[in-house]
């Protein structure tokens, strides 16, 4: 299969930088150095003289301990009816995969509705997450196994799940093709934005190499 294209990404993420590591009382020479990054590089950044590679923010979201997505939020009022074309969503490319947003991001009410399109292997992560609300999945093309707490599910196109996100879970993508499944997350708490934890989750190049989803360790 082709891979996922991981150029920087065409947002200008210069000012969310600077806004992100200020909150953090961060000088520019501390983050280079937590980040791994030059210091003359994040000054580029931050004054969109250059465009950051997925894998650089990568290192800057792990230096400052947040979501990749938290480089794409943009101050916008929240609307009570959301209509978006399909080549205007939010997309994130993370390790293997590709997160697109359905326009939760724009909606005032509890619900945040994403697209992940998975190569195989694809895999949340070697750790469970679990947040506030309630989870629902359906599974386009490929197959999505799920493990939630102790019971494990193989998703093929056409099948569904409904649980509890409070509930410890996990996600891969085991075929060998690749996999789309739409996920709506509804009913979390004020402020949180759920469909984070999916992408972070992924940020890490720990590979879920087991026959099937590991437990926490």
């Amino acid at each position: 299969m082709e891979p996922f294209n991981n150029e920087a990404l065409s947002i200008d993420v210069g000012v969310r930088l600077r806004d992100l590591r200020e909150e953090r009382n961060l000088s520019m020479r501390a983050l280079a150095r937590m980040s791994g990054l030059s210091a003359n590089a994040l000054s580029m950044i931050e004054r969109s003289k250059s465009s950051p590679s997925v894998s650089t923010l990568y290192k800057l979201s792990e230096a400052m301990e947040v979501p990749i997505t938290a480089f794409f939020r943009t101050e916008t009022d929240q609307k009570e009816v959301v209509f978006l074309k399909g080549n205007e969503r939010t997309r994130v490319p993370f390790h293997r995969g590709l997160w697109e947003g359905l326009g939760g991001e724009y909606f005032s009410g509890r619900v945040e509705p994403f697209m992940l399109t998975l190569e195989s292997g694809a895999n949340s992560g070697r750790f469970s997450m679990a947040h506030s609300g309630h989870e629902f999945v359906l599974c386009l093309r490929g197959q999505l196994e799920y493990r939630v707490e102790n019971q494990h599910f193989i998703l093929e196109p056409g099948d569904s799940l409904l649980f509890a996100a409070e509930l410890k879970h996990q996600w891969r993508n085991p075929g060998s093709t690749v996999t789309n499944a739409v996920f709506v997350l509804a009913g979390f708490e004020e402020g949180e934005s759920p469909s984070e934890f999916h992408i972070a989750s992924g940020l890490a190049d720990d590979e879920v190499d087991e026959d099937s989803i590991v437990e926490d360790v």
